[in-house]
C-alpha cells in the first residue's frame, strides 16, 4: 500500500472550505500564529488555480494590495489553519489556470459573473 494513499484515507478535507473553482472571488479566514498569540486574518481575492487531489490539494488566491502590487497566497484544502472560506462571487472563465491575470491591471482584471443555471 502506498504511503500517500493511506494518508489520504486518514485525512479529511476541511469541511469549512466549499467547492472552489478558478474565477471565484473568495474571502479566506486563516489562523495566524504570531509569537504565542493566535488571530484570524482575512485574505480576499480571486482563485487563480485549484490543484491536486488528496492531502496535497491546494488553491491559490490572488489580490491586489496597496500601490497595485499583486499578492498571491496558496492555502491547503486539508489544513485546519484555514478557518473558513466564503465565496462572494463566481466569475465566468474558460480555463483552469488564470495565470494571465498577473499581466492585467485595473479594470482589465474584472470577470463577468457566472449566472446561476
Amino acid at each position: 500500500m502506498d504511503l500517500l494513499e493511506s494518508l489520504n484515507r486518514q485525512l479529511e478535507r476541511n469541511p469549512n472550505i466549499p467547492d472552489l473553482r478558478p474565477g471565484d472571488t473568495v474571502r479566506v479566514y486563516a489562523r495566524i500564529v504570531e509569537g504565542g498569540r493566535e488571530r484570524v486574518q482575512v485574505f480576499q481575492g480571486m482563485v487563480i488555480r485549484v490543484r491536486g487531489s488528496g492531502a496535497g490539494a491546494s488553491f491559490t488566491v490572488r489580490r491586489i494590495a496597496a500601490h497595485g502590487i499583486g499578492v498571491e497566497r496558496t492555502f491547503p484544502l486539508y489544513s485546519p489553519r484555514v478557518e473558513r472560506v466564503e465565496i462572494t462571487r463566481h466569475g465566468k472563465v474558460r480555463r483552469a489556470r488564470l495565470y494571465y491575470m498577473r499581466g492585467l491591471k485595473g479594470k482589465a482584471t474584472r470577470l463577468k459573473e457566472k449566472r446561476p443555471e
